[in-house]
């Protein structure tokens, strides 16, 4: 028996897999994972007509999701991008926020003092862990502006990932000591110098309905056309993240690591990520109802049409399978019409003196988007009756404007409500927590009007768009709910390889029919 049978025989004798993989793709080279930040399905939807560029042709030729789901709790970058390709919850993963992902002093940055990172708190394997399972020679490599986005769709492989920061891509000291040669030239080519002092302006020709004159945008901080960049060069190199040229750095950078290693050229599949981010910096700043994000999704568009051109140059794309989705997606503005902001913050410094002064005791409290998380174990072992103090937080909570419904964990453990089912799904039994707090739709988890966000349960955050795009596989639009770690099955199924644990997504039937 082969070592990939073997694999197989033992993946599904633990149930990992929910439908049998095909025969596998023996011509497929190069597996695509591409994330875009913040996508919302209904921007394809409307626009399918203006998107003639890649986001429209990868609707056109895949097969389209436009009511997929990141159904957890916390609808963040780190929790979303570690389900994407791992096809398991945050509480599966252990990634159950931005602040509690990648973030890590233990492995600082080469060549930047920015924070450190590794996927040291990341649970459990990914598809490039199955990948290299059944092929031992397969490579990856993952580019984003973001560290979690670069970093979480590979887990903790030591493969070659590269993120933003300071003006230049690098990488952190759990992957290596320095960088790559080719990546070492890409910044030298110093792509600051060039950008600093120019502006970004509506694409030309192009007329959009949105309005450029909502004052909320961005606290009234030059709302409206043009944004132009600073001449600072270390100004210029921190803002470039909100203009649209930063997606095309990081399909530049992706497509010169793509040449160098040479990823599909062997007798295998390779694995390539590309997280695109700016998409996200936009819909903060000036919202999913702008004229800048309608531009900005437009521009992505037009690069990614050059990017997979670029790509089909050196792997054919009957040897390429192509995915596509978001880690979130993103409601308006409240000041746009209904709804407010609520900030846990009050509850958070209160809870943080309360401790200090009668434990004297750091007990590590945070809150962040809808969930207060403290040292609950050291508390327990100081003899705090853990259980009283969330439900008397919970109590003053559920009186709060804009709260749909609080858990503590002894409540949610005695619900099987889909709202609870979403928070269960964020938090394992590892995470130490108090109240988990879940909003109206309109709401947003924030204390200042400076921008939109995104983060908490109701569906605009939740609902993204999920594509694949494969050898022989008919170009579809499918009108049901699924979710998102539905993928990284799907594709393992496509590559015909198993899962090496057991899953929480399953097989889309309407990509990889089941056997008969």
């Amino acid at each position: 028996m082969s070592r990939r049978a073997i694999l197989l025989a033992a993946a599904m004798t633990l149930g990992c897999v929910p439908a049998a993989p095909q025969a596998p793709a023996s011509d497929v080279r190069l597996v695509v994972h591409l994330s875009v930040d913040q996508l919302r399905p209904d921007y394809l939807a409307r626009w399918r007509d203006e998107l003639t560029g890649g986001l429209g042709r990868l609707v056109r030729e895949g097969v389209v999701y436009l009511m997929a789901e990141q159904d957890h709790a916390i609808t963040e970058t780190a929790p979303g991008h570690a389900s994407m390709m791992s096809g398991r919850w945050p509480a599966s993963t252990g990634i159950i926020s931005n602040d509690r992902g990648v973030p890590d002093r233990a492995y600082p940055l080469l060549g930047s003092a920015g924070w450190g990172a590794s996927p040291a708190r990341f649970q459990g394997t990914t598809l490039y862990d199955w990948m290299r399972a059944a092929f031992p020679e397969a490579r990856a490599l993952s580019v984003s502006r973001k560290d979690r986005g670069a970093i979480l769709p590979v887990g903790r492989a030591a493969a070659n990932v590269f993120w933003w920061s300071s003006g230049r891509f690098t990488t952190s000291r759990w992957y290596a000591t320095s960088l790559p040669a080719w990546l070492e030239a890409w910044n030298a080519r110093d792509p600051i110098e060039r950008l600093r002092g120019s502006s970004w302006t509506p694409l030309a020709g192009v007329r959009y309905p949105e309005p450029d004159d909502r004052p909320f945008e961005r606290a009234g901080r030059e709302p409206t056309f043009p944004h132009r960049m600073p001449d600072d060069w270390t100004a210029a190199a921190n803002a470039v993240t909100s203009f649209p040229v930063m997606d095309s750095l990081t399909l530049d950078a992706a497509w010169h690591g793509v040449r160098a290693m040479a990823l599909g050229q062997g007798d295998h599949p390779d694995f390539l990520a590309v997280s695109l981010s700016t998409t996200d910096a936009v819909g903060h700043d000036f919202g999913p109802g702008s004229v800048e994000l309608h531009d900005q999704v437009r521009r992505l568009d037009r690069q990614l049409a050059w990017f997979l051109d670029s790509l089909a140059s050196v792997v054919p794309p009957g040897r390429t399978i192509i995915s596509l989705t978001a880690d979130h997606g993103v409601q308006e503005y409240p000041e746009a019409g209904a709804g407010g902001r609520l900030s846990l913050a009050t509850e958070r410094r209160a809870l943080e003196t309360w401790i200090h002064e009668r434990w004297a005791l750091d007990a590590d409290v945070s809150d962040e988007s809808g969930l207060l998380m403290a040292n609950t174990g050291d508390l327990r072992r100081r003899g705090v009756d853990i259980d009283s103090i969330a439900a008397a937080i919970a109590g003053r909570l559920r009186d709060q404007p804009g709260v749909r419904d609080v858990f503590t964990p002894t409540s949610l453990a005695r619900r099987a409500d889909a709202e609870a089912m979403r928070w269960r799904r964020q938090l394992g039994p590892q995470a130490e927590w108090l109240v988990a707090v879940s909003l109206e739709p309109g709401w947003l988890f924030a204390s200042g009007a400076t921008s939109t966000s995104h983060g908490t349960t109701n569906l605009l955050d939740r609902r993204v768009p999920l594509i694949v795009r494969a050898p022989g596989r008919t170009p579809r639009q499918v009108d049901r709910v699924v979710g998102v770690v539905d993928l990284a099955p799907t594709v393992a199924a496509l590559l015909g390889i198993a899962p090496t644990e057991p899953l929480d997504g399953t097989v889309l039937p309407e990509v990889v029919p089941p056997r008969r």
